[in-house]
């Protein structure tokens, strides 16, 4: 059975990121910077290279490839919580390049920002924690 929650939105900032820096870095140093440990990302624009993971579910660890190249992002969507006392955030990212192939997967550390414009909605309430969970091998949200 799902365990969802109600959180009213607290505040939203929108804007652009820097040009070169890393996408994730700069998406967490915001978040660590202004002390949003609950909240969601979204994101529109391109990238210089990307690095992108996805999840082995047999294996339980994430496998990461690299696209060294300018993409398109079509999509960037992920959320704010907390994982070892600090704000994490998880963001997926899709990509397009010229021929209007896609590409997505988990956004890693590597993906080197061309223009990225950002939205970042802080929620109300205690933070979610991420706790290791069994069945997956994964870190996710305790709810309880």
């Amino acid at each position: 059975m799902a365990d969802l929650r109600p959180m009213e939105p607290v505040q939203t900032w929108l804007g652009r990121l820097a040009h070169g820096a890393d996408l994730l870095g700069e998406i967490a140093d915001f978040c660590r910077e202004r002390h949003i440990v609950l909240g969601r990302v979204e994101g529109i624009g391109a990238v210089q290279r990307a690095r992108l993971g996805y999840y082995d579910q047999a294996a339980r660890e994430y496998r990461f490839f690299d696209l060294d190249r300018p993409l398109e992002i079509t999509c960037l969507l992920g959320n704010i919580s907390l994982r070892d006392g600090e704000p994490m955030v998880h963001a997926h990212l899709t990509l397009a390049d010229a021929d209007g192939r896609a590409y997505g997967g988990h956004l890693a550390p590597g993906t080197v920002i061309f223009a990225t414009e950002l939205l970042v909605t802080s929620f109300s309430g205690p933070g979610l924690h991420r706790a290791f969970d069994e069945p997956t091998g994964l870190p996710l949200w305790r709810l309880g």
